[in-house]
């Protein structure tokens, strides 16, 4: 489907404005409503393209700045290793009680979007994907792809460092689908069994798929790349996403 992605909107959080960046199909009607949670250097072309990609699929994508109150709105952080010591740095900065509202903010805008349904589902990929993670304790996502969400099994996210997402796993009544790098050294595979350990325990409705890849082999920069696996990732998490959101209303098929 043909998008547009040149809108934008500031949304209240209770720390600052949150710059959102939102993708949709252009064809009239309404359509189910994603939150895209980004990888700790915010909204970078492989997000963007991301975000796009879900657009054309028949979604209204919101994709907000993880880091709008300790970064001017726009910033877009290097892929390199300034880029990552900074955005590392400001993942524990920022307090949990910021993330979980911006999510809740974001959530929000598209349920009051004229061009959404109300049907709502998130996805994020590395600190995004423990954020996609959290917010799939909003009772009203329904589904959530976590792509190699980083922090759960260490607790480690938000100011502090002592993030409570492994004891809130009951909360979350939506289908989840969880994909992980078996070579990925920031979740390691002792990581990984205790957050699959955790959502059997609580009874989650949940899909687990591994992979033999590295860090990061989802975004289309850079030599970790594995085109033909992010293929496979985004078939399973489009199917989600239409199983559980519905395709909307949508009057044409432009």
């Amino acid at each position: 489907m043909i998008i547009t992605d040149s809108e934008s909107a500031d949304l209240d959080t209770p720390t600052d404005l949150m710059r959102t960046y939102l993708f949709r199909p252009m064809a009239e009607g309404r359509y189910p409503g994603l939150v895209l949670f980004s990888e700790i250097f915010q909204v970078t072309g492989p997000i963007r393209r991301t975000a796009a990609m879900l657009a054309s699929h028949g979604f209204v994508v919101a994709v907000p700045e993880i880091y709008h109150e300790l970064e001017p709105t726009g910033t877009v952080l290097a892929y390199d290793e300034a880029g990552t010591e900074r955005g590392n740095r400001h993942k524990v900065t920022k307090t949990l009680s910021s993330y979980d509202g911006d999510a809740r903010a974001a959530l929000d805008c598209l349920r009051s979007s004229p061009h959404c349904t109300g049907k709502l589902g998130v996805m994020g990929i590395c600190i995004g994907g423990h954020l996609a993670f959290r917010a799939a304790m909003q009772p009203d996502v329904l589904a959530a792809t976590c792509c190699y969400a980083t922090d759960i099994h260490k607790r480690s996210l938000g100011e502090g460092m002592r993030d409570n997402s492994l004891d809130r796993i009951r909360e979350i009544t939506g289908e989840l689908l969880m994909i992980w790098g078996r070579q990925d050294p920031h979740i390691p595979r002792e990581g990984r069994a205790l957050i699959y350990n955790a959502l059997s325990d609580a009874r989650t409705h949940f899909q687990w798929h591994e992979f033999n890849n590295a860090h990061a082999f989802l975004r289309d920069e850079g030599p970790r790349y594995d085109p033909s696996t992010a293929q496979i990732c985004y078939g399973m998490a489009l199917e989600l996403f239409a199983r559980k959101l519905g395709e909307g209303d949508r009057r044409t098929t432009a």
